[in-house]
């Protein structure tokens, strides 16, 4: 038969309860230092809103500034992770450039999207001072590369980083107005 007093499991003691409470104690300060540090930090600013304090693209356009045209979207993982440095870019050069966000996915931006052939997101437009378009860019772009880009927008030199928007050249039209459709395979249209 098995004694009492060498039973395996004492009863316990005050040292094992001061020690639980401790371990208590310290999981709840813990847990509230944690919630305390993650209400303090500020927010991240969404794209949703940096879009709502982005000028509109009409006052950028009529305003003889600049402007960095930017089309996005909110699911886009690009847009998301450029989110932040774009916001303190913008605060970094608001008073010298425009900054326009078009969402891609609202409609009334299906214009803009088919102007400027925007096929992917990101999708970086530089308007010069009149409104035209000199250049794009598309993807995600890291800030330096963006600042470059913005830099030589600001001073009328080439943008280093981005590919420059080309012209169509104008067909003539013969003194009887007629003109042949590069699609029309040799035949005659009438302007």
């Amino acid at each position: 038969m098995s004694d009492p007093a060498v039973d395996s499991n004492p009863v316990d003691t005050s040292a094992g309860k001061w020690k639980r409470f401790v371990i208590s104690f310290v999981a709840i300060a813990l847990g509230i230092a944690l919630a305390i540090g993650i209400k303090t930090q500020p927010p991240a600013m969404t794209l949703e809103s940096q879009a709502a304090e982005a000028m509109p693209l009409d006052v950028a356009i009529a305003n003889g500034k600049p402007t960095l045209l930017e089309f996005y979207a909110d699911w886009c993982t690009s847009c998301q992770a450029m989110a932040e440095d774009l916001r303190q870019v913008k605060s970094a050069y608001g008073d010298r450039l425009n900054f326009v966000m078009l969402n891609v996915d609202n409609g009334k931006w299906l214009p803009e999207v088919l102007k400027y052939k925007v096929d992917g997101i990101p999708h970086f437009v530089f308007l010069e001072d009149d409104g035209s378009a000199i250049a794009e860019t598309i993807g995600e772009q890291p800030r330096s590369i963006l600042e470059a880009d913005l830099d030589a927008l600001i001073a009328h030199t080439e943008l280093p980083y981005t590919y420059t928007q080309g012209q169509v050249s104008k067909l003539n039209a013969s003194p009887e107005k007629a003109q042949t459709d590069p699609r029309s395979h040799g035949a005659q249209t009438k302007i």
